[in-house]
């Protein structure tokens, strides 16, 4: 048996004990007295014997105050008191029991008033039967709580035994020594001191990275690293109860640290790339100009290959500070299919063609925080002999001279399996026009921009991209019939990391040929905004990290109307039978 249940055991005794001598002798003194050997059994378990003594003092020289309800307050106020102390040194009360004790004071306070209207409080049985109620009453709810403690309270919560689990599956990948994070998780010491700091960023769901809006939009994920509300709960619990270590013989195996720039895919359980291109690197001075680096570099392949997944990651560890983005385009060999030509938003920004940006193949675009882009099986990229990547780098100073590039990992399917769709990696605007943005200084602004659908698709996943201002994003699909359906939002975007939501195969959204893909953006050019540079400064639209843009990364593979019909007959097949499943 715990000694919280001994303890709570020995209160619930003397509780009983006072309310039998107020039962047998009718006198509140009595149980007044009782109650002060409560405080003191209290104090000699706990660790407030200035509160308890002082409480327990006023209740018992409540003869001497001149009002009945003053002393009856008191004596309310006393357990009350003495309660909160048990709850502050561990005692978990039911919300239940807290409104049974205001509830409580209600009546009692009332039923004095009443007394005292009907003129009946000189009455000397009257007075006897009001001490004994409140006696009783206030002395039975501090016996219930405790009760209701023993039974109810939830076992201690240990960093060992319980967060140092969730810490190694969500969080030590980043957090860990020589990491891109700015302190380590691996041990109690070094997670104790930022124990505070953990539970405000779990509870916002800033950390781990996974900022979807878990209300609205697509809510099953490949590649989810969010936090259950089950592992929130324990974390929380663990700070509030003051982050104690437990022991160290709970604590699970730990894991290899990474000691290298460990590809994501690699550590998730998709095996080594079966090839890795890299670009030249660029030397970063400490104070420098934004730059785009845009190197070429030849793709080793004598035969064509598809690519069932993809990831671009800086040359090095000190690389990932000073890279914001990489764009891996695909130099074509002869391949017209490979470029995309299912969606329409209007001119490109010269005016003079038909949304090119869109029209360029690419085999993957990175940013800060992104890991890879898995393709839906049966679909992938074609590569042919000859052909070369393009890099569109985007490096910055950051106060201390760096040399990195960017390298890409190809994994391909295996020969004679080659996939029967292309997908296409296409940038829903969400800015009208492409290109009109006017954010003015210290306020808050809104964009929004239009994609047509030319063919029926179904979207893999979804990559919001902004700058420093960026604050929310949703994407939504208006049907050709007016109907709309909301795909993803984000409502908390965080510049440091890029994450890519990947849909898991049953779940990613199709919509037939005409619908409109509308991104809604919102931006915070204000003080509010911590990674805002200068809330003083007007914004526009641009290429520098000063500036601002918004478009959603969406992998798109087109559907034939054939295949299209197929695929919502099949969804809507299984939704059927899960449902009559559940009946």
């Amino acid at each position: 048996m715990s000694r919280k249940r001994n303890v709570s055991g020995a209160l619930s005794k003397k509780c009983c004990e006072a309310t039998l001598k107020a039962q047998t002798e009718w006198s509140f003194q009595k149980s007044a007295s009782s109650l002060v050997a409560f405080g003191i059994i209290f104090l000699m378990a706990r660790s407030h014997p200035i509160d308890t003594l002082f409480w327990a003092y006023r209740i018992s020289r409540h003869q001497t105050l001149s009002s009945d309800g003053e002393r009856n307050q008191i004596y309310l106020r006393g357990v009350e008191a003495i309660g909160q102390m048990a709850i502050q040194e561990g005692f978990n009360f039911p919300a239940s029991s807290i409104i049974c004790v205001g509830l409580i004071r209600e009546f009692i306070m009332g039923q004095l008033i009443y007394w005292r209207e009907e003129s009946v409080m000189t009455n000397p049985t009257f007075q006897e039967g009001r001490r004994l109620r409140v006696s009783m009453l206030a002395v039975a709810v501090v016996l219930s709580r405790l009760v209701v403690t023993a039974e109810a309270a939830p076992p201690q919560v240990t960093f060992s035994k319980d967060v140092a689990p969730i810490f190694q599956a969500k969080c030590q990948e980043c957090h860990q020594p020589n990491s891109i994070a700015p302190m380590s998780l691996i041990t109690y010491q070094d997670a104790r001191p930022w124990a505070k700091a953990i539970r405000e960023r779990v509870i916002t769901r800033q950390m781990p990275p996974w900022h979807i809006d878990r209300s609205v939009g697509v809510q099953r994920f490949k590649n989810d690293m969010s936090l259950t509300d089950e592992q929130v709960d324990s974390i929380v619990r663990w700070v509030d109860g003051g982050a104690p270590q437990g022991d160290p013989k709970d604590l699970p195996q730990p894991k290899p640290l990474v000691t290298d720039n460990e590809w994501k895919a690699v550590r998730d359980g998709y095996g080594p790339p079966d090839l890795i291109i890299k670009s030249p690197e660029y030397t970063m001075p400490a104070q420098h100009q934004d730059v785009w680096y845009r190197p070429m570099s030849d793709i080793p392949l004598t035969e064509p290959r598809w690519a069932k997944m993809v990831e671009i990651r800086p040359t090095n560890l000190k690389g990932r500070r000073i890279i914001h983005h990489s764009i891996a385009y695909l130099v074509l060999n002869n391949d017209p299919d490979a470029v995309n030509t299912g969606t329409a938003n209007g001119p490109d920004r010269f005016r003079d063609g038909d949304d090119l940006v869109n029209r360029r193949p690419q085999l993957m675009e990175w940013a800060i925080g992104k890991g890879y882009d898995l393709f839906r099986p049966d679909t992938g990229k074609l590569i042919l002999p000859g052909e070369k990547i393009s890099w569109d780098q985007h490096i910055h100073a950051v106060g201390e001279e760096i040399t990195a590039g960017s390298e890409i990992g190809i994994w391909l399917y295996k020969k004679g399996e080659e996939p029967k769709k292309r997908s296409y990696l296409v940038a829903f605007t969400g800015i009208r026009g492409g290109r009109y943005l006017d954010i003015p200084p210290n306020s808050l602004a809104q964009t929004e921009g239009f994609t047509v659908l030319k063919e029926n698709a179904l979207l893999e996943n979804f990559q919001p991209h902004f700058h420093l201002r960026g604050k929310s994003m949703q994407v939504e699909a208006i049907l050709p019939d007016g109907s709309s359906q909301i795909v993803s939002y984000i409502g908390n975007f965080n510049f440091n990391w890029m994450t890519n939501y990947i849909y898991t195969d049953d779940a990613a959204p199709v919509f037939p040929k005409g619908t409109v893909v509308h991104v809604s953006a919102w931006y915070d050019n204000t003080r509010a905004n911590k990674n805002n540079p200068d809330p003083d400064q007007w914004v526009g639209y641009g290429d520098r990290t000063v500036d601002e843009m918004a478009h959603a990364w969406i992998n798109v593979v087109y559907l034939s109307d054939e295949e299209y019909n197929a695929l919502i007959a099949e969804r809507k097949a299984k939704t059927s039978r899960e449902t009559n499943a559940g009946n």
